[in-house]
Protein backbone atom coordinates (compact mmCIF):
# COMPACT_ATOMS: atom_id res chain seq x y z
CA UNK A 1 0.00 0.00 0.00
CA UNK A 2 1.58 3.45 -1.18
CA UNK A 3 1.16 6.98 -0.03
CA UNK A 4 -0.61 9.39 -1.88
CA UNK A 5 0.14 13.19 -1.98
CA UNK A 6 -1.64 15.76 -3.37
CA UNK A 7 0.15 18.56 -5.42
CA UNK A 8 -0.33 21.63 -6.86
CA UNK A 9 1.13 21.97 -10.70
CA UNK A 10 0.54 24.98 -12.57
CA UNK A 11 -2.71 25.70 -10.74
CA UNK A 12 -3.48 22.14 -11.22
CA UNK A 13 -4.23 19.33 -8.25
CA UNK A 14 -2.86 15.97 -9.13
CA UNK A 15 -3.02 12.56 -7.11
CA UNK A 16 0.01 11.46 -6.96
CA UNK A 17 1.76 8.36 -5.72
CA UNK A 18 4.59 8.90 -3.03
CA UNK A 19 7.29 6.98 -5.19
CA UNK A 20 6.57 9.02 -8.12
CA UNK A 21 6.26 12.46 -6.77
CA UNK A 22 9.81 11.89 -5.42
CA UNK A 23 10.79 11.18 -9.00
CA UNK A 24 9.40 13.68 -10.56
CA UNK A 25 10.41 16.37 -7.36
CA UNK A 26 13.80 15.29 -8.55
CA UNK A 27 13.12 16.14 -11.96
CA UNK A 28 11.81 19.44 -11.87
CA UNK A 29 14.98 19.46 -9.21
CA UNK A 30 17.51 18.77 -11.53
CA UNK A 31 15.91 21.36 -14.68
CA UNK A 32 15.78 24.19 -12.22
CA UNK A 33 19.75 24.09 -11.83
CA UNK A 34 19.58 23.60 -14.86
CA UNK A 35 18.19 26.97 -15.86
CA UNK A 36 20.01 28.63 -12.09
CA UNK A 37 21.54 31.82 -13.49
CA UNK A 38 19.96 32.01 -16.81
CA UNK A 39 17.57 35.29 -17.91
CA UNK A 40 14.31 33.91 -17.91
CA UNK A 41 14.64 30.72 -16.00
CA UNK A 42 11.59 31.38 -14.28
CA UNK A 43 9.53 31.44 -16.96
CA UNK A 44 10.91 29.04 -18.60
CA UNK A 45 10.54 26.60 -15.47
CA UNK A 46 6.55 27.94 -15.47
CA UNK A 47 6.27 26.66 -19.01
CA UNK A 48 7.81 23.37 -18.28
CA UNK A 49 5.64 22.60 -15.59
CA UNK A 50 2.98 23.64 -17.42
CA UNK A 51 3.95 21.10 -20.20
CA UNK A 52 4.25 18.58 -17.65
CA UNK A 53 0.97 18.96 -16.16
CA UNK A 54 -1.29 19.21 -19.28
CA UNK A 55 0.83 15.66 -20.21
CA UNK A 56 -0.85 14.25 -17.19
CA UNK A 57 -3.84 15.44 -17.90
CA UNK A 58 -3.86 13.77 -21.35
CA UNK A 59 -3.11 10.73 -19.67
CA UNK A 60 -5.88 10.44 -17.08
CA UNK A 61 -9.24 9.29 -17.61
CA UNK A 62 -10.53 10.97 -14.60
CA UNK A 63 -10.15 13.30 -12.00
CA UNK A 64 -9.63 10.84 -9.04
CA UNK A 65 -6.79 8.77 -11.05
CA UNK A 66 -3.32 8.42 -9.21
CA UNK A 67 -0.41 9.36 -11.10
CA UNK A 68 2.00 6.43 -11.04
CA UNK A 69 5.59 6.02 -11.86
CA UNK A 70 4.54 4.89 -15.32
CA UNK A 71 2.93 7.84 -16.20
CA UNK A 72 5.98 10.25 -14.81
CA UNK A 73 8.25 8.21 -16.99
CA UNK A 74 6.21 8.70 -20.01
CA UNK A 75 6.13 12.50 -19.11
CA UNK A 76 10.16 12.22 -18.44
CA UNK A 77 10.74 10.77 -22.04
CA UNK A 78 8.64 13.13 -23.66
CA UNK A 79 10.17 15.86 -22.19
CA UNK A 80 14.06 15.03 -22.48
CA UNK A 81 16.08 14.87 -19.72
CA UNK A 82 17.28 18.22 -18.00
CA UNK A 83 20.65 18.36 -19.58
CA UNK A 84 18.91 19.28 -23.49
CA UNK A 85 17.46 22.01 -21.25
CA UNK A 86 21.11 23.66 -20.46
CA UNK A 87 21.57 27.12 -21.55
CA UNK A 88 24.44 28.95 -21.48
CA UNK A 89 26.00 32.12 -22.47
CA UNK A 90 27.48 30.94 -25.69
CA UNK A 91 24.14 31.28 -27.11
CA UNK A 92 24.63 34.64 -26.88
CA UNK A 93 27.36 34.71 -29.29
CA UNK A 94 26.57 35.31 -33.38
CA UNK A 95 26.66 31.67 -34.47
CA UNK A 96 23.89 29.68 -32.27
CA UNK A 97 24.53 26.27 -31.18
CA UNK A 98 24.50 23.26 -33.67
CA UNK A 99 22.31 20.60 -32.93
CA UNK A 100 23.16 17.13 -33.60
CA UNK A 101 20.86 17.19 -37.38
CA UNK A 102 21.51 20.25 -40.06
CA UNK A 103 17.82 19.90 -40.09
CA UNK A 104 15.45 20.04 -38.40
CA UNK A 105 11.64 18.32 -39.16
CA UNK A 106 9.03 20.57 -39.20
CA UNK A 107 5.94 20.16 -37.11
CA UNK A 108 1.76 19.67 -38.25
CA UNK A 109 -0.06 22.18 -38.03
CA UNK A 110 -2.72 22.40 -36.05
CA UNK A 111 -5.72 24.49 -36.32
CA UNK A 112 -6.47 27.62 -33.52
CA UNK A 113 -8.17 30.83 -33.46
CA UNK A 114 -5.16 33.73 -33.93
CA UNK A 115 -6.44 36.12 -30.93
CA UNK A 116 -3.33 38.37 -31.78
CA UNK A 117 -4.67 38.97 -35.30
CA UNK A 118 -8.46 38.63 -35.11
CA UNK A 119 -11.36 41.06 -36.40
CA UNK A 120 -14.28 39.56 -34.47
CA UNK A 121 -13.22 35.49 -33.35
CA UNK A 122 -9.59 35.22 -35.09
CA UNK A 123 -11.46 32.27 -37.28
CA UNK A 124 -9.88 33.62 -40.25
CA UNK A 125 -6.61 34.45 -39.00
CA UNK A 126 -6.05 30.69 -37.82
CA UNK A 127 -7.22 29.43 -41.01
CA UNK A 128 -4.43 31.68 -42.84
CA UNK A 129 -1.87 29.78 -40.66
CA UNK A 130 -3.66 26.30 -41.06
CA UNK A 131 -4.17 26.61 -45.04
CA UNK A 132 -1.18 28.98 -46.10
CA UNK A 133 -3.85 31.27 -47.45
CA UNK A 134 -4.05 34.93 -47.00
CA UNK A 135 -6.61 35.74 -44.44
CA UNK A 136 -8.17 38.58 -46.27
CA UNK A 137 -9.34 36.07 -49.04
CA UNK A 138 -10.65 34.10 -46.18
CA UNK A 139 -12.73 36.43 -45.10
CA UNK A 140 -14.17 37.71 -48.55
CA UNK A 141 -15.23 33.98 -48.86
CA UNK A 142 -17.16 34.24 -45.72
CA UNK A 143 -18.64 37.14 -46.50
CA UNK A 144 -19.78 35.86 -49.93
CA UNK A 145 -21.07 32.71 -48.57
CA UNK A 146 -22.60 34.84 -45.84
CA UNK A 147 -24.67 37.26 -47.81
CA UNK A 148 -25.51 34.74 -50.81
CA UNK A 149 -25.87 31.58 -49.31
CA UNK A 150 -26.37 31.74 -45.28
CA UNK A 151 -23.80 29.20 -45.13
CA UNK A 152 -20.98 31.40 -44.35
CA UNK A 153 -21.99 32.50 -41.45
CA UNK A 154 -23.20 29.65 -39.43
CA UNK A 155 -19.71 28.08 -40.34
CA UNK A 156 -18.26 30.69 -38.89
CA UNK A 157 -19.85 30.45 -35.81
CA UNK A 158 -19.40 26.73 -35.34
CA UNK A 159 -15.97 27.07 -36.23
CA UNK A 160 -16.03 30.09 -33.49
CA UNK A 161 -17.32 28.00 -30.83
CA UNK A 162 -15.89 24.13 -31.71
CA UNK A 163 -12.03 25.73 -32.69
CA UNK A 164 -9.99 26.62 -29.22
CA UNK A 165 -7.69 29.67 -29.48
CA UNK A 166 -4.14 29.88 -29.35
CA UNK A 167 -3.68 31.14 -26.24
CA UNK A 168 -0.54 29.38 -25.10
CA UNK A 169 3.35 29.22 -26.81
CA UNK A 170 2.87 25.61 -27.46
CA UNK A 171 -0.77 26.38 -28.95
CA UNK A 172 0.77 29.42 -31.15
CA UNK A 173 3.59 27.42 -32.72
CA UNK A 174 1.62 24.55 -33.49
CA UNK A 175 -0.50 26.87 -35.32
CA UNK A 176 2.43 28.01 -37.18
CA UNK A 177 4.12 24.77 -37.30
CA UNK A 178 6.95 25.92 -36.53
CA UNK A 179 9.65 23.00 -34.78
CA UNK A 180 10.21 23.28 -31.14
CA UNK A 181 13.82 22.29 -30.72
CA UNK A 182 17.13 23.27 -29.38
CA UNK A 183 18.04 25.77 -32.07
CA UNK A 184 15.01 27.01 -31.91
CA UNK A 185 14.80 27.74 -28.35
CA UNK A 186 18.20 29.51 -28.30
CA UNK A 187 17.08 31.81 -30.88
CA UNK A 188 14.33 32.95 -28.60
CA UNK A 189 16.84 33.12 -25.45
CA UNK A 190 18.63 34.97 -27.67
CA UNK A 191 15.94 37.54 -28.52
CA UNK A 192 15.52 38.22 -25.63
CA UNK A 193 13.44 36.38 -22.26
CA UNK A 194 11.69 39.21 -21.78
CA UNK A 195 10.30 39.30 -24.92
CA UNK A 196 9.85 35.09 -24.88
CA UNK A 197 8.29 35.23 -21.64
CA UNK A 198 5.34 37.78 -23.49
CA UNK A 199 5.28 35.71 -26.44
CA UNK A 200 5.94 31.99 -25.47
CA UNK A 201 3.49 30.54 -22.32
CA UNK A 202 3.49 26.86 -21.99
CA UNK A 203 5.55 25.76 -24.87
CA UNK A 204 4.97 22.10 -25.83
CA UNK A 205 8.39 20.68 -25.19
CA UNK A 206 7.29 17.22 -26.55
CA UNK A 207 9.95 17.06 -28.96
CA UNK A 208 12.75 19.21 -27.27
CA UNK A 209 15.64 17.57 -25.88
CA UNK A 210 15.14 14.34 -28.37
CA UNK A 211 18.16 14.75 -30.90
CA UNK A 212 17.16 14.11 -34.36
CA UNK A 213 18.11 10.84 -35.51
CA UNK A 214 20.20 10.46 -38.61
CA UNK A 215 20.32 7.72 -41.39
CA UNK A 216 18.64 6.88 -44.39
CA UNK A 217 15.36 5.73 -44.55
CA UNK A 218 14.23 2.36 -46.16
CA UNK A 219 12.95 1.91 -49.40
CA UNK A 220 9.77 0.36 -47.23
CA UNK A 221 9.56 3.20 -44.84
CA UNK A 222 9.08 5.43 -47.95
CA UNK A 223 6.81 3.18 -49.27
CA UNK A 224 4.74 3.23 -46.27
CA UNK A 225 4.87 7.01 -45.76
CA UNK A 226 2.95 7.32 -49.24
CA UNK A 227 0.63 4.93 -48.46
CA UNK A 228 0.02 6.80 -45.12
CA UNK A 229 -0.21 10.39 -46.98
CA UNK A 230 -2.96 8.87 -49.26
CA UNK A 231 -4.83 7.55 -46.44
CA UNK A 232 -4.56 10.93 -45.07
CA UNK A 233 -6.08 12.20 -47.97
CA UNK A 234 -8.77 10.07 -48.87
CA UNK A 235 -9.80 10.94 -44.58
CA UNK A 236 -9.45 14.52 -45.24
CA UNK A 237 -11.78 13.89 -48.33
CA UNK A 238 -14.13 12.15 -46.51
CA UNK A 239 -13.93 14.94 -43.66
CA UNK A 240 -14.72 17.62 -45.95
CA UNK A 241 -17.76 15.24 -47.49
CA UNK A 242 -19.28 14.79 -44.00
CA UNK A 243 -19.01 18.51 -43.21
CA UNK A 244 -20.80 19.54 -46.65
CA UNK A 245 -23.39 17.07 -45.95
CA UNK A 246 -24.16 18.28 -42.43
CA UNK A 247 -23.45 21.62 -42.93
CA UNK A 248 -26.11 22.08 -45.81
CA UNK A 249 -28.75 19.67 -43.88
CA UNK A 250 -28.61 21.40 -40.89
CA UNK A 251 -28.93 24.69 -42.57
CA UNK A 252 -31.86 23.29 -45.22
CA UNK A 253 -33.92 22.42 -41.63
CA UNK A 254 -32.82 25.62 -39.98
CA UNK A 255 -34.19 27.95 -42.77
CA UNK A 256 -37.54 25.19 -42.96
CA UNK A 257 -38.07 25.54 -39.49
CA UNK A 258 -37.93 29.42 -38.98
CA UNK A 259 -39.77 30.32 -42.16
CA UNK A 260 -41.63 27.35 -42.18
CA UNK A 261 -42.61 25.47 -39.31
CA UNK A 262 -42.50 28.28 -36.72
CA UNK A 263 -44.11 32.03 -38.70
CA UNK A 264 -45.17 30.49 -41.41
CA UNK A 265 -43.48 33.16 -43.67
CA UNK A 266 -43.29 30.69 -46.82
CA UNK A 267 -46.69 29.73 -47.99
CA UNK A 268 -45.39 26.12 -48.58
CA UNK A 269 -47.68 23.31 -50.53
CA UNK A 270 -49.28 20.74 -47.98
CA UNK A 271 -48.79 22.85 -44.92
CA UNK A 272 -52.45 23.69 -44.82
CA UNK A 273 -53.10 19.92 -45.60
CA UNK A 274 -51.47 19.21 -42.27
CA UNK A 275 -54.33 20.32 -39.95
CA UNK A 276 -56.52 18.15 -42.01
CA UNK A 277 -54.67 14.84 -41.93
CA UNK A 278 -53.18 15.98 -38.36
CA UNK A 279 -55.58 13.77 -35.20
CA UNK A 280 -52.81 14.43 -32.94
CA UNK A 281 -53.98 17.78 -31.93
CA UNK A 282 -49.69 18.89 -32.30
CA UNK A 283 -49.30 22.30 -33.71
CA UNK A 284 -47.30 22.64 -36.64
CA UNK A 285 -44.42 24.64 -35.12
CA UNK A 286 -44.20 21.84 -32.56
CA UNK A 287 -43.55 18.99 -34.93
CA UNK A 288 -41.09 20.82 -37.14
CA UNK A 289 -39.41 21.64 -34.14
CA UNK A 290 -39.49 17.75 -33.02
CA UNK A 291 -38.41 17.27 -36.74
CA UNK A 292 -35.65 19.89 -36.51
CA UNK A 293 -34.08 17.57 -33.75
CA UNK A 294 -34.92 14.05 -34.63
CA UNK A 295 -33.04 15.01 -37.84
CA UNK A 296 -30.36 18.00 -37.47
CA UNK A 297 -28.52 16.37 -34.19
CA UNK A 298 -27.16 12.87 -36.30
CA UNK A 299 -26.56 15.83 -38.84
CA UNK A 300 -24.89 18.24 -36.35
CA UNK A 301 -22.69 15.13 -35.10
CA UNK A 302 -21.51 14.49 -38.24
CA UNK A 303 -20.57 17.64 -39.38
CA UNK A 304 -18.71 17.48 -35.51
CA UNK A 305 -16.89 14.41 -36.97
CA UNK A 306 -16.00 15.94 -40.47
CA UNK A 307 -14.37 18.67 -38.47
CA UNK A 308 -12.43 16.36 -36.05
CA UNK A 309 -11.16 14.63 -39.25
CA UNK A 310 -9.90 17.46 -40.40
CA UNK A 311 -9.15 19.43 -37.61
CA UNK A 312 -6.83 17.75 -35.27
CA UNK A 313 -6.89 19.48 -32.49
CA UNK A 314 -10.60 20.68 -32.16
CA UNK A 315 -11.97 21.09 -29.01
CA UNK A 316 -14.93 18.64 -27.81
CA UNK A 317 -17.95 19.81 -27.05
CA UNK A 318 -17.66 18.01 -24.06
CA UNK A 319 -19.62 14.74 -22.07
CA UNK A 320 -22.95 17.21 -20.97
CA UNK A 321 -23.53 19.03 -24.08
CA UNK A 322 -22.99 15.40 -25.95
CA UNK A 323 -25.13 13.55 -23.76
CA UNK A 324 -27.83 16.93 -23.72
CA UNK A 325 -28.12 16.45 -27.42
CA UNK A 326 -28.66 12.87 -27.20
CA UNK A 327 -31.31 12.91 -24.43
CA UNK A 328 -33.10 15.62 -26.66
CA UNK A 329 -32.80 13.33 -29.88
CA UNK A 330 -34.04 10.54 -27.89
CA UNK A 331 -37.04 12.40 -26.36
CA UNK A 332 -37.79 13.87 -29.74
CA UNK A 333 -37.43 10.73 -31.81
CA UNK A 334 -39.75 9.06 -28.27
CA UNK A 335 -42.58 12.01 -29.20
CA UNK A 336 -42.35 12.10 -33.06
CA UNK A 337 -42.84 8.24 -32.18
CA UNK A 338 -45.85 8.66 -30.10
CA UNK A 339 -47.62 10.83 -32.65
CA UNK A 340 -47.51 8.64 -35.18
CA UNK A 341 -48.52 5.90 -33.42
CA UNK A 342 -51.58 8.30 -32.55
CA UNK A 343 -51.78 9.42 -36.35
CA UNK A 344 -51.99 5.61 -37.74
CA UNK A 345 -54.33 4.88 -35.42
CA UNK A 346 -57.14 7.03 -37.36
CA UNK A 347 -56.57 4.58 -40.27
CA UNK A 348 -56.97 1.71 -38.24
CA UNK A 349 -60.57 1.20 -38.45
CA UNK A 350 -63.27 1.39 -41.21
CA UNK A 351 -66.55 2.37 -41.09
CA UNK A 352 -69.43 2.17 -44.03
CA UNK A 353 -72.97 3.66 -44.09
CA UNK A 354 -75.15 2.52 -47.40
CA UNK A 355 -78.33 4.14 -49.01
CA UNK A 356 -80.79 2.08 -51.17
CA UNK A 357 -83.12 3.54 -53.09
CA UNK A 358 -85.32 2.60 -56.21
CA UNK A 359 -84.93 4.16 -59.37
CA UNK A 360 -88.03 4.90 -61.30
CA UNK A 361 -87.83 5.32 -64.76
CA UNK A 362 -90.75 7.05 -67.14
CA UNK A 363 -90.33 4.23 -69.82
CA UNK A 364 -88.66 1.02 -68.11
CA UNK A 365 -88.47 -0.41 -71.39
CA UNK A 366 -86.02 2.76 -72.57
CA UNK A 367 -82.54 2.31 -72.41
CA UNK A 368 -80.51 3.42 -69.13
CA UNK A 369 -77.71 6.10 -69.87
CA UNK A 370 -75.36 6.68 -66.90
CA UNK A 371 -73.45 9.85 -66.79
CA UNK A 372 -71.42 11.60 -64.14
CA UNK A 373 -71.74 15.42 -63.41
CA UNK A 374 -68.33 16.86 -63.64
CA UNK A 375 -67.63 19.24 -60.43
CA UNK A 376 -67.65 23.10 -61.40
CA UNK A 377 -66.24 24.26 -58.13
CA UNK A 378 -62.90 26.46 -57.67
CA UNK A 379 -59.55 24.56 -56.35
CA UNK A 380 -56.31 25.38 -56.48
CA UNK A 381 -54.13 23.06 -58.89
CA UNK A 382 -51.11 23.59 -56.74
CA UNK A 383 -52.18 21.99 -53.26
CA UNK A 384 -50.95 19.07 -52.22
CA UNK A 385 -53.12 15.90 -52.27
CA UNK A 386 -54.08 13.29 -49.94
CA UNK A 387 -54.70 10.37 -51.88
CA UNK A 388 -57.60 11.42 -53.91
CA UNK A 389 -58.74 14.30 -51.96
CA UNK A 390 -57.70 18.11 -52.09
CA UNK A 391 -59.23 21.82 -51.12
CA UNK A 392 -62.15 23.10 -53.42
CA UNK A 393 -64.03 26.32 -52.26
CA UNK A 394 -68.11 27.24 -53.58
CA UNK A 395 -69.26 30.64 -54.10
CA UNK A 396 -68.66 32.38 -51.14
CA UNK A 397 -65.09 30.89 -50.68
CA UNK A 398 -65.76 28.79 -47.59
CA UNK A 399 -62.95 25.75 -48.15
CA UNK A 400 -64.41 22.35 -48.22
CA UNK A 401 -62.56 19.16 -49.05
CA UNK A 402 -63.31 16.98 -52.27
CA UNK A 403 -62.59 13.81 -53.64
CA UNK A 404 -62.87 12.18 -56.94
CA UNK A 405 -62.50 8.58 -55.53
CA UNK A 406 -66.08 7.17 -56.82
CA UNK A 407 -66.36 3.67 -58.09
CA UNK A 408 -69.31 2.53 -60.21
CA UNK A 409 -70.55 -0.73 -59.99
CA UNK A 410 -73.28 -2.86 -61.54
CA UNK A 411 -75.24 -6.03 -60.62
CA UNK A 412 -78.19 -8.01 -61.52
CA UNK A 413 -81.49 -7.20 -59.63
CA UNK A 414 -83.35 -10.16 -57.83
CA UNK A 415 -86.70 -8.34 -59.27
CA UNK A 416 -87.81 -6.16 -62.30
CA UNK A 417 -86.71 -3.53 -60.44
CA UNK A 418 -83.65 -0.66 -61.10
CA UNK A 419 -82.13 0.02 -57.37
CA UNK A 420 -79.11 2.40 -56.53
CA UNK A 421 -76.97 1.60 -53.42
CA UNK A 422 -74.55 4.06 -52.62
CA UNK A 423 -71.86 2.57 -49.88
CA UNK A 424 -70.23 5.79 -48.14
CA UNK A 425 -66.85 4.76 -46.77
CA UNK A 426 -63.80 6.53 -44.25
CA UNK A 427 -61.43 5.90 -41.92
CA UNK A 428 -61.33 6.40 -37.59
CA UNK A 429 -59.49 5.56 -34.43
CA UNK A 430 -62.90 3.34 -33.89
CA UNK A 431 -65.68 1.80 -35.78
CA UNK A 432 -68.37 4.22 -34.85
CA UNK A 433 -66.07 7.14 -35.57
CA UNK A 434 -65.25 5.89 -38.67
CA UNK A 435 -68.84 5.72 -39.40
CA UNK A 436 -69.52 9.15 -37.89
CA UNK A 437 -67.46 10.62 -40.55
CA UNK A 438 -68.61 8.65 -43.10
CA UNK A 439 -72.42 9.70 -42.86
CA UNK A 440 -70.83 13.14 -43.35
CA UNK A 441 -70.21 12.74 -46.61
CA UNK A 442 -71.87 14.70 -49.15
CA UNK A 443 -73.05 12.97 -52.56
CA UNK A 444 -75.58 13.26 -55.11
CA UNK A 445 -77.58 11.81 -58.02
CA UNK A 446 -80.44 12.94 -60.14
CA UNK A 447 -82.48 11.18 -62.98
CA UNK A 448 -83.56 12.87 -65.99
CA UNK A 449 -85.92 11.07 -68.03
CA UNK A 450 -84.13 8.20 -69.12
CA UNK A 451 -80.48 9.49 -67.88
CA UNK A 452 -79.20 8.67 -64.18
CA UNK A 453 -76.75 11.20 -63.62
CA UNK A 454 -74.55 10.61 -60.57
CA UNK A 455 -71.87 12.96 -58.99
CA UNK A 456 -68.03 11.98 -59.94
CA UNK A 457 -67.11 13.35 -57.00
CA UNK A 458 -67.54 13.71 -52.96
CA UNK A 459 -67.54 16.75 -50.57
CA UNK A 460 -67.07 16.64 -46.95
CA UNK A 461 -66.25 19.53 -44.49
CA UNK A 462 -62.99 20.19 -43.07
CA UNK A 463 -63.81 19.69 -39.88
CA UNK A 464 -64.08 15.80 -40.63
CA UNK A 465 -60.66 15.21 -41.55
CA UNK A 466 -59.02 13.87 -44.21
CA UNK A 467 -59.80 9.97 -43.51
CA UNK A 468 -59.42 8.43 -47.21
CA UNK A 469 -63.31 9.19 -47.87
CA UNK A 470 -64.72 7.28 -50.69
CA UNK A 471 -68.04 6.02 -52.57
CA UNK A 472 -69.03 2.85 -53.94
CA UNK A 473 -72.15 3.20 -56.41
CA UNK A 474 -74.15 -0.05 -56.97
CA UNK A 475 -76.32 0.08 -59.85
CA UNK A 476 -78.63 -3.12 -60.00
CA UNK A 477 -80.32 -3.89 -63.40
CA UNK A 478 -83.38 -6.44 -63.95
CA UNK A 479 -82.34 -8.77 -66.54
CA UNK A 480 -83.34 -7.98 -70.00
CA UNK A 481 -82.53 -4.05 -69.33
CA UNK A 482 -80.63 -2.46 -71.98
CA UNK A 483 -77.69 0.51 -70.37
CA UNK A 484 -74.95 2.52 -71.65
CA UNK A 485 -71.98 3.91 -69.62
CA UNK A 486 -71.35 7.53 -70.94
CA UNK A 487 -67.58 8.55 -71.66
CA UNK A 488 -68.06 10.88 -68.56
CA UNK A 489 -67.84 7.81 -66.42
CA UNK A 490 -64.34 7.22 -67.77
CA UNK A 491 -62.30 6.73 -64.62
CA UNK A 492 -64.86 5.80 -61.97
CA UNK A 493 -66.24 2.54 -63.48
CA UNK A 494 -65.79 -0.04 -60.84
CA UNK A 495 -63.50 -3.34 -61.62
CA UNK A 496 -65.62 -6.87 -61.58
CA UNK A 497 -68.72 -5.87 -64.15
CA UNK A 498 -69.09 -9.22 -65.85
CA UNK A 499 -69.31 -8.79 -68.98
CA UNK A 500 -69.31 -11.62 -72.32
CA UNK A 501 -66.30 -9.70 -73.97
CA UNK A 502 -63.96 -10.16 -70.38
CA UNK A 503 -63.31 -6.18 -70.70
CA UNK A 504 -61.99 -4.25 -67.99
CA UNK A 505 -63.10 -0.54 -66.42
CA UNK A 506 -63.19 1.36 -68.83
CA UNK A 507 -63.27 -0.47 -71.75
CA UNK A 508 -67.42 -1.19 -71.53
CA UNK A 509 -67.95 2.65 -71.95
CA UNK A 510 -69.55 3.63 -74.61
CA UNK A 511 -70.99 0.26 -75.60
CA UNK A 512 -74.52 -1.38 -75.85
CA UNK A 513 -75.18 -3.83 -73.13
CA UNK A 514 -78.68 -6.35 -72.08
CA UNK A 515 -78.15 -7.61 -68.57
CA UNK A 516 -78.14 -11.56 -69.28
CA UNK A 517 -79.99 -14.37 -67.12
CA UNK A 518 -76.21 -15.25 -65.07
CA UNK A 519 -75.69 -11.58 -64.16
CA UNK A 520 -73.38 -11.12 -66.99
CA UNK A 521 -73.83 -8.01 -69.45
CA UNK A 522 -74.09 -8.79 -73.39
CA UNK A 523 -72.71 -6.44 -75.53
CA UNK A 524 -75.16 -5.47 -78.21
CA UNK A 525 -72.48 -3.46 -80.63
CA UNK A 526 -68.82 -4.94 -79.71
CA UNK A 527 -66.56 -5.57 -82.55
CA UNK A 528 -66.42 -9.30 -83.16
CA UNK A 529 -63.25 -10.87 -82.25
CA UNK A 530 -60.58 -11.65 -84.31
CA UNK A 531 -60.86 -15.27 -84.01
CA UNK A 532 -58.38 -16.45 -86.82
CA UNK A 533 -55.74 -14.20 -84.84
CA UNK A 534 -56.48 -16.06 -81.72
CA UNK A 535 -56.11 -19.52 -82.69
CA UNK A 536 -52.66 -18.34 -85.09
CA UNK A 537 -51.77 -16.48 -81.27
CA UNK A 538 -53.06 -19.84 -79.62
CA UNK A 539 -55.14 -16.87 -77.22
CA UNK A 540 -53.96 -14.34 -74.75
CA UNK A 541 -52.44 -14.12 -71.28
CA UNK A 542 -53.15 -10.88 -68.95
CA UNK A 543 -51.94 -10.35 -65.58
CA UNK A 544 -52.52 -6.74 -64.69
CA UNK A 545 -54.25 -4.47 -61.02
CA UNK A 546 -57.28 -5.63 -62.53
CA UNK A 547 -56.54 -9.48 -62.15
CA UNK A 548 -55.30 -12.24 -64.27
CA UNK A 549 -57.55 -13.10 -67.14
CA UNK A 550 -56.31 -16.21 -69.49
CA UNK A 551 -58.02 -17.17 -73.14
CA UNK A 552 -56.26 -20.25 -74.74
CA UNK A 553 -57.81 -21.98 -77.74
CA UNK A 554 -56.03 -25.03 -79.27
CA UNK A 555 -58.02 -26.20 -82.37
CA UNK A 556 -61.59 -27.44 -80.83
CA UNK A 557 -60.73 -26.73 -77.50
CA UNK A 558 -60.61 -24.03 -75.73
CA UNK A 559 -59.95 -22.65 -71.87
CA UNK A 560 -61.20 -19.52 -70.06
CA UNK A 561 -59.50 -18.38 -66.74
CA UNK A 562 -60.39 -14.94 -65.09
CA UNK A 563 -59.40 -13.91 -61.57
CA UNK A 564 -60.55 -10.91 -59.62
CA UNK A 565 -62.11 -9.17 -56.46
CA UNK A 566 -65.11 -11.27 -57.51
CA UNK A 567 -63.53 -14.58 -57.27
CA UNK A 568 -62.32 -17.15 -60.17
CA UNK A 569 -63.95 -18.09 -63.44
CA UNK A 570 -63.43 -21.41 -65.08
CA UNK A 571 -64.43 -21.81 -68.65
CA UNK A 572 -63.74 -25.00 -71.10
CA UNK A 573 -64.91 -26.52 -73.58
CA UNK A 574 -64.83 -27.20 -77.43
CA UNK A 575 -64.58 -24.05 -79.67
CA UNK A 576 -68.10 -23.77 -81.01
CA UNK A 577 -66.65 -22.27 -84.55
CA UNK A 578 -65.28 -25.27 -85.49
Amino acid sequence: MNKTVNINLANTLFHIDDDAFNKLKRYLESIKRSFSGTSGSDEIIADIEARIAELFLEKMENERQVITHKEVDEVINVMGQPEDYMVDEDIFEDEPRKTTSSTATRRTKKLYRDIDQKYIGGVCAGLEHYLGIDALWIRLIFLLLAVFTGFGLIAYILLWILVPEASTTSQKLDMTGEPINISNIERKVKEGFDDVADKVKSVDYEKVGNKVKSGSKTFFDTIGEIIMFFFKIIGKFIGVLLIIIGASTLIGLFIALFTVGMFNAVDFPGVDFYDIVNTTGAPVWVVSLLLFFAVGIPFFFLLYLGLKILVNNLKSIGNIAKFSLLGLWLISIGTLFALGVRQAAEFANVGSVTEKEEVAMLNPTDTLLIKMNAYDYDYDSNDVRFGRMTFAYDDNDKRFLISDDVDIKIRKSNDSTIALNIRKDSHGSTTPRARERAKQINYNYALSENELVLDDFLTTDISNKARDQEVTVTLYVPEGKTIIIDETAYGHVGRGIKNDRDYYRSSIIGHTWIMGEDGELKCQDCPEEDEESDENEGGKIIINEDGVDINLKDNNDNFKMKIDEDGIRIKAGENKDN
